[in-house]
């Protein structure tokens, strides 16, 4: 267990002679109850000498005092996973120019200076495991008591030497269901414009955590709150007020179905399906009308997915991410034909790259508007009842026989052979005897001029 191995870092550093303790999220998540996803060990060695007494360690920000430990084989008597546990000096900082690293830094005997530069209260305590003790000079444990987000010192100040922070709030705050103080807020406010100058890539990386860790709609809410949505993703913002037919969303705005939407992801789910749940309707701003007959979003799919590009490129989201999200997009009006779909053009439908998250959408879309799931579970019916091998089956004809016939490879082939398939997967042409027969009936070869 990670746990058992941070402990014993911290044994083998005392035995050392060196102070050592958990400390930061750990600590917080073990005074919630919760299991920490890491453990981070904080101590009065340095880079060089954690590096000595741990020659599998390696500096990933020595310079900063941090430096990893890799768990996979045994210290003491404790066998370990093949995970690593940070291990940082204690130490103080001094300005930070680029908004995120420290201009200097002074490495420090005690453990007090250390968790002074720290974010949040709640992330700044220290525990000693050996004697269950909390070293708390920021009072986090009372604002873990109080469900309380609220910067260590001056809040302008944190927020300076790292804008991150401010989304880090955020995801606290949702993530837990407490309360950012009022100082904390209101520098939050003041400073979201300078959330620019944090990489583009942290800021996809804050986000995806909100959507994904189980409390996305009480972040988004805060975002907004906060003024952060408005720099961050205007184009969420802009679904705001944007009206929608009753008779179709009861629910609301576009705002709000998009809220109630993240509110029911799953807890875990994927980066793409989260951001497709974000984005599936962000092309409605741009296109409301209101019709004679009702407000319509005439092209919002079309628009959406070309707004949604522009979102992943600019948050710099993977090729594959990028192409998942596009398709989620693309695709979640098409389950409104499922039910007056052909075989063929419904088996390829169903066949589309990560169709488990394409119908979890859908479901998700209907949840958060009539709660109606009758398109949901006759797509999920008609699929069970279908084999792999119905669904995508071997082709009875391939682009050698069409040479082998006569015809000349060009457009005409992709044509020839989407026929065929449509007649396979409508059960018209089971074998290859018939699609030949087919093919020669249907796209008789072309005769040559002399």
């Amino acid at each position: 267990m990670l746990n058992a191995f941070a402990i014993s870092i911290i044994r083998v550093l005392r035995e050392k002679g060196h102070k050592a303790y958990l400390v930061g999220g750990c600590v917080r998540d073990i005074l919630l109850g919760r299991e920490p996803a890491d453990y981070d060990v904080a101590t009065d060695a340095t880079p060089d000498e954690v590096m000595r007494i741990f020659p599998d360690a390696y500096g990933v920000g020595a310079q900063f005092g941090v430096v990893l430990v890799p768990a996979g084989g045994v210290v003491g008597d404790v066998s370990t996973e093949s995970r690593t546990v940070e291990v940082a000096t204690f130490r103080s900082d001094i300005s930070y120019t680029d908004g995120r690293h420290p201009d200097e830094v002074r490495f420090s005997k005690d453990p007090r200076e250390d968790v002074q530069r720290r974010d949040f209260t709640i992330n700044g305590m220290m525990l000693d495991p050996v004697g269950n003790e909390v070293l708390d000079f920021v009072g986090g444990q009372a604002d873990l008591k109080d469900r309380v987000i609220r910067c260590i010192g001056e809040p302008d100040l944190r927020f300076g030497e790292d804008k991150l922070r401010m989304l880090r709030a955020v995801r606290f705050a949702a993530r837990f269901g407490f309360e950012i103080d009022s100082p904390t807020f209101a520098a939050i406010r003041k400073l979201a414009p300078h959330i620019h100058r944090v990489s583009r890539e942290r800021v996809r990386d804050e986000l995806t955590k909100m959507l994904t860790e189980g409390r996305a709609r009480p972040a988004f809410l805060l975002l907004d709150g906060t003024g952060l949505l408005h720099e961050v993703l205007p184009e969420i913002e802009a679904m705001k007020g944007v009206e929608q037919p009753p008779q179709f969303h009861p629910e609301g705005d576009v705002f709000a179905h998009t809220l109630l939407l993240l509110e029911k992801l799953p807890h875990p789910c994927s980066t793409a399906l989260a951001w497709g749940a974000l984005l599936h309707d962000v092309g409605k701003p741009p296109t409301f009308r209101v019709a004679p007959d009702r407000i319509r979003f005439d092209g919002h799919v079309d628009v959406g997915v070309k707004m949604a590009a522009e979102i992943c490129r600019r948050l710099r989201f993977s090729n594959d991410d990028t192409e998942q999200i596009l398709a989620l997009v693309d695709n979640h009006m098409r389950f409104g034909h499922a039910m007056r779909m052909s075989e063929s053009t419904f088996k390829r439908f169903v066949r589309m790259p990560h169709f488990d998250e394409h119908l979890e959408l859908h479901r998700l879309d209907r949840l958060a508007s009539r709660g109606d799931l009758s398109t949901y579970d006759f797509t999920r019916n008609k699929m069970s009842a279908l084999t792999p091998e119905a669904i995508r089956p071997a082709p009875l004809v391939t682009g050698d026989d069409l040479i082998a016939a006569g015809h000349i490879p060009g457009p005409r082939f992709s044509e020839i052979l989407s026929t065929v398939e449509d007649g396979q997967l409508e059960g018209r042409l089971l074998s290859r005897e018939e699609a030949l027969q087919f093919v020669a009936r249907e796209f008789p070869v072309p005769k040559q001029e002399n």
